[in-house]
C-alpha cells in the first residue's frame, strides 16, 4: 500500500495543479454556465477522492467494504471518462481545452493506472477478509499522510465550491464575473 499512497499523493499534487491553474485561473470554470455539467462531475471525483485521501493512510477497507471501495474507483473512472468528453463541449466557445491541461490530465490517468496495478490485488485481499474498516496504517513516514489529508481538505473545498457553483449559489464563482 506504501507505494500507492506515493501515487495517488503524486495524482493528487498534479491534479491541484490541474485545478487551480486550469480550471480556476486560466477557464474560471466555476463562472462558465457551459461549465455546470463538468463541475458537477469534478464534484462527485472530489468527493470519492477526499473520502480515499482520508482514509487509505489510515484504513484497510475489508470484506464488503473493499466491494464498495471498488465501486468507488469504478465511479470515478466513469466520471472521468465522462468529465473528457464534456470538456470539450462545454469550453468550445473558450477555444476548447488548454493544450497543457490535456498534457496534465494525461499524467494523472498514468499515474492513476499505476496506482491501480498496486491498490487492486490489495483491494482483492481485504475482499476476502472479515467486513470491517480496519486502521491497519502502510508503512509510510507520517508526512505523507499528513499530506494526504490536507489534499483530502483540498479536494473536498473543491468539490463543494464546484457543487455551489453548478446550484448557482450566488457568489460561488467569486472571483470571477459569471459570463
Amino acid at each position: 500500500m506504501s507505494t500507492v499512497l506515493w501515487l495517488l499523493t503524486a495524482q493528487g499534487v498534479i491534479g491541484a495543479f490541474d485545478t487551480l491553474y486550469y480550471h480556476e485561473y486560466r477557464a474560471r470554470l466555476v463562472a462558465l454556465p457551459a461549465a455546470r455539467t463538468e463541475l458537477a462531475l469534478h464534484a462527485g471525483r472530489d468527493f470519492i477522492y477526499a473520502l480515499i485521501f482520508t482514509t487509505l493512510p489510515f484504513y484497510a477497507w475489508k470484506g464488503a467494504l473493499a466491494l464498495l471501495l471498488f465501486a468507488m474507483v469504478t465511479a470515478e473512472i466513469g466520471i472521468t471518462i465522462a468529465d473528457f468528453i464534456v470538456e470539450d463541449t462545454a469550453r468550445k466557445e473558450r477555444g476548447g481545452v488548454y493544450a497543457g491541461e490535456r498534457a496534465s490530465h494525461t499524467l494523472m490517468a498514468l499515474v492513476y493506472g499505476a496506482a491501480l496495478a498496486y491498490w487492486l490485488p490489495e483491494v482483492w485481499g481485504w475482499f476476502h477478509a472479515e467486513t470491517a474498516l480496519v486502521y491497519a496504517p502502510p508503512a509510510v513516514p507520517e508526512p505523507l499522510r499528513v499530506v494526504m489529508l490536507l489534499m483530502a481538505g483540498g479536494v473536498f473545498t473543491s468539490g463543494v465550491r464546484d457543487l455551489l457553483a453548478v446550484l448557482k449559489v450566488p457568489r460561488s464563482a467569486w472571483p470571477w464575473a459569471r459570463t
